[in-house]
């Protein structure tokens, strides 16, 4: 795939963003060039895989990772909601950005060298609708664009032409991409189909399909028809690879109990050791539009906000744990997302209202440990229409994920 047409919807990457992944050498020449293969119709040879966590709903960047060299403005700004000085996580290398009290294991990651931030990633004039800024997210559009496709399928599509006819083949015999739930994201949609497949459970996720059809008229509708059969029997087949990849797998290391998000990466780590060569995951928890009472009154570390904060930190630190403990973790690299941020002055509801910018984590063996970017700009009087600008467009986000990691 030629990366010209990753970023047909996109602004060109930056050069300072491709530098959040490191120690993965980037072919540029000779018959191995990912270009090469591309314009070969072959696809890039790697075992590397890409876990997406979607979090729903807007999460409040300013309160997850925290401005310490502007606090007193950030205070200022939402003093119902701020997390107290003293209680910001610290971060190796750095005294100007901490984390939430409550997110122990990204703080542990970091610090250990497997997790990195990008600080203020959005895009300009930032939609605050959620199902339009989820799609702009999922596309990768402009925000005055509607795109009808998914960046992820967009890419799957061009390292897998035809697809579905002729898969699985014995070069890619695996389901190009899953998301773990019961509907399939729109990331995943390619320029014809979806380019993935949900899963709830990996021994017992669908049911087997049975009966002989009769054949497809050759009408339109019985063209599609066909294609609705070639899924059904591609569903049989990955059904049985995914319950094959599960069962390999007689034990992994602890997760967290009460964690949705947890079980879905438990999941993922289960079907990566068990050999899928599925490239491309998905999970997702919602719950982050924090409106009203984010936080608690009496002590604002704790309330709705810090307990998905602590879910999504618990779920990826035991999710690292157990790539680790399976012998896996150096072939995974993961990244978090969110469709806007929070305006950074609070509400009077001990809340936050719909934003732009916010930061991403990347995390994995080859996360280049740094807070990329500086710290968000917060006015000495922020008013409720300030928001965080973005200093990186999401879009040379995944741009340079696609280069450093896929190789494309």
């Amino acid at each position: 795939m030629k990366r010209r047409d990753f970023l047909k919807y996109s602004l060109p990457a930056t050069a300072i963003a491709h530098t959040a992944i490191n120690g993965i050498p980037v072919r540029t020449m000779g018959m191995e060039s990912p270009l090469i293969q591309a314009l070969m119709g072959m696809a890039s040879e790697t075992d590397h895989v890409l876990v997406l966590v979607q979090m729903n709903g807007g999460n409040d960047g300013l309160n997850m990772v925290i401005p310490i060299d502007s606090y007193s403005y950030y205070q200022a700004a939402r003093s119902n909601v701020a997390i107290p000085q003293n209680k910001i996580l610290s971060l190796t290398g750095t005294a100007k950005t901490g984390l939430h009290p409550f997110m122990t294991g990204i703080q542990s990651l970091y610090n250990e060298g497997k997790a990195a931030i990008i600080q203020s990633v959005g895009y300009p004039q930032p939609n605050f609708s959620h199902f339009r800024a989820t799609d702009i997210w999922m596309s990768a559009s402009e925000s005055n664009q509607y795109v009808n496709s998914g960046w992820v399928g967009r890419y799957l599509d061009g390292e897998f032409p035809g697809f579905p006819n002729g898969y699985p083949n014995n070069d890619m015999p695996d389901p190009l991409g899953i998301q773990i739930g019961s509907v399939t994201s729109f990331t995943f949609q390619g320029p014809q189909v979806s380019m993935g497949m949900s899963i709830s459970d990996p021994v017992n996720f669908y049911n087997l399909i049975n009966g002989v059809q009769d054949p497809a008229p050759g009408t339109p509708a019985g063209f599609e028809l066909s294609y609705i059969r070639t899924v059904a029997r591609q569903t049989q087949q990955y059904s049985d690879i995914i319950k094959t990849a599960a069962l390999r797998v007689s034990q992994q290391s602890t997760y967290p109990g009460n964690n949705p998000l947890a079980d879905q990466l438990k999941i993922v780590a289960r079907l990566v050791k068990g050999g899928l060569k599925t490239r491309i995951y998905m999970v997702n928890i919602g719950g982050f539009d924090t409106h009203s009472v984010q936080v608690n009154q009496s002590d604002t570390t704790i309330g709705a906000h810090a307990n998905l904060l602590k879910q999504v930190s618990d779920a990826i630190k035991a999710f690292m744990d157990d790539l680790k403990f399976l012998g896996v973790q150096r072939r995974v690299l993961g990244m978090t997302f969110s469709e806007f941020g929070r305006r950074i002055k609070s509400n009077s509801s001990l809340g936050t209202d719909h934003g732009a910018a916010a930061p991403l984590i990347l995390f994995g063996e080859y996360a280049d440990t740094k807070v990329l970017g500086d710290n968000p700009v917060i006015p000495a009087n922020a008013t409720v229409n300030d928001n965080v600008p973005f200093q990186y467009d999401f879009r040379s986000v995944y741009a340079s994920v696609l280069e450093k990691w896929f190789c494309v």
